[in-house]
């Protein structure tokens, strides 16, 4: 029978042709049979949208965009010398290497979403749907994909660029691309997102749109100082319909997620179903104790103490900015270093240290109420309309039209309850809108592309370094070599792994 058995194997084996033996089982999904129906590209940019997560509201996210600036610090924590923890330290130090976690974690999100959104861009102009449809997904998958890219290229300079799917090992390998080829796909993604996507209407669902895809072209033009450009696309964002919310404060509330403000956010949703946020916690102080801040019974001992706002971020608010309050509060308590017993949540407007206590102040953005520990119902802001109203400011400023970029400014300053700005000054008024742009869009991860942008990195981060060591000196955790900010500092080193699987080239001081 065994004889019987093999020899009829043997015949069925021989008698199959090749496209038999390679056929996937019917249960299986590939981009072959996948691709065939509208909801297939739902889900498929579903993926792509949940992809941002990762990329651009993570840990890495955050350490890279906000820590890496002037706007906040660290609690160090002595009982943990956990890797994880020396790496966002030293993102936060500048002295990170090839071999951080952080860093190829944040490369390898971007490009996570990039593989998502090539594939769906491959299949859809041949997919049997209304043109309609084929414009709106392939419209959503560009501005997704141009997103990611313009993280990519300010975080790393030129990166392989792949703008089709990788089917085998001979598309997998790409060299790097310059910087202006990269903003050159960049822009060519956006420019086909802003033609192909729906208009702006409101209330908005959280999904790209056309606004979205012009603010984001701005901000291109603005980064690569073609200004002109810059002013084209943000003249048409600010009449598309967008407006400030009456009180600063409101905008972070649960209640105006993907609100007349919101230009694009990250969508999280609170519940068992792994779409949470949980922004609040590692902003707040290492505690056996947080209930006081986040309003249920939590503790907080290894997740907190990271992107403290400094006191040189809490000066830099005027005197009267309604902004100061919202987006910051201030934690007094007892205790050691790492475990902080808090008994009491302050103000920072006016606000004077109390004899005996230690000090603590937190982003407020993201103190929403929620139901359980580390899971939250904040969206992470990714560009809001007064953004667009600052940068029509700075693009204006910067073409010499000083006196046409104050109305932009101010409708920002009134918002906030400050005197309008009258100054007509190039140089000054440069130096107004950068402030301004600073607190408007503190802890949005905005502050060390802006720094980037105008060319002051290297002078303010190093001033930064000083102001630390000096705040801190009692503490000593600061390495003498930190804070040592060079041009080679202005880019992160490409991921260890990636040069050597794809022989890259490294960045220069790596």
């Amino acid at each position: 029978m065994k004889k019987i058995a093999t020899i009829l194997a043997i015949l069925i084996m021989s008698s199959c042709s090749e496209d038999f033996l390679n056929l996937v089982p019917e249960s299986s999904i590939t981009s072959g049979n996948f691709y065939k129906t509208e909801d297939h590209f739902n889900q498929a940019l579903v993926g792509a949208y949940a992809s941002l997560r990762g990329a651009k509201g993570s840990i890495a996210s955050w350490t890279m965009g906000e820590m890496r600036s002037d706007n906040t610090h660290l609690e160090f924590n002595i009982t943990n010398r956990g890797p994880a923890y020396i790496e966002r330290e030293y993102t936060d130090f500048f002295m990170d290497d090839v071999n951080s976690g952080l860093v190829a974690n944040k490369y390898n999100s971007d490009y996570i979403g990039i593989a998502r959104t090539n594939e769906i861009l491959d299949q859809v102009e041949e997919a049997p749907l209304s043109q309609e449809k084929i414009d709106q997904i392939y419209g959503e998958a560009s501005f997704l994909r141009a997103l990611l890219y313009f993280d990519l290229v300010r975080y790393f300079g030129g990166v392989p660029l792949y703008l089709t799917a990788v089917k085998g090992a001979g598309d997998a390998y790409l060299p790097r691309a310059s910087v202006n080829e990269v903003y050159q796909a960049i822009i060519q993604d956006l420019e086909n997102a802003a033609n192909r996507l729906d208009p702006v209407s409101f209330p908005q669902n959280g999904r790209a749109n056309e606004g979205a895809a012009r603010m984001v072209l701005a901000d291109v033009y603005l980064t690569i100082k073609d200004y002109p450009k810059a002013e084209s696309e943000l003249s048409k964002v600010i009449q598309m319909g967008y407006s400030l919310l009456d009180n600063y404060g409101e905008v972070f509330e649960l209640s105006n997620k993907n609100s007349i403000e919101s230009i694009f956010e990250i969508q999280y949703q609170q519940g068992n179903q792994g779409q949470n946020s949980d922004f609040l916690y590692p902003f707040i102080p290492l505690s056996a104790d947080v209930s006081l801040i986040t309003g249920i019974s939590s503790q907080n001992l290894q997740g907190g103490g990271w992107n403290t706002p400094t006191f040189e971020m809490i000066a830099a608010y005027e005197a009267g900015d309604e902004r100061l309050p919202a987006s910051i509060g201030i934690v007094e308590g007892t205790g050691q270093i790492g475990n902080m017993f808090i008994d009491e949540l302050k103000s920072p407007v006016d606000y004077v240290p109390t004899p005996g206590k230690r000090t603590y102040p937190f982003i407020k953005k993201y103190q929403n109420p929620h139901a359980l520990e580390r899971n939250t119902d904040d969206n992470f802001p990714i560009y809001r309309f007064s953004e667009a109203l600052l940068s029509m400011a700075e693009a204006l400023n910067e073409q010499g039209k000083s006196a046409d970029a104050l109305p932009f400014l101010n409708q920002v300053r009134e918002r906030a309850g400050l005197d309008p700005v009258t100054e007509t000054n190039q140089q000054l008024l440069r130096e107004i809108i950068e402030r301004e742009t600073r607190v408007e869009l503190a802890f949005e991860n905005k502050r060390w592309f802006d720094l980037l942008r105008t060319d002051r990195a290297i002078d303010v981060m190093n001033a930064n370094g000083v102001y630390l060591k000096e705040f801190y000196a009692g503490e000593s955790y600061l390495p003498a070599m930190s804070y040592n900010v060079t041009t080679e500092r202005l880019l992160f080193p490409i991921p260890l792994r990636e040069i050597r699987i794809g022989n890259l080239e490294q960045n220069p001081g790596y």
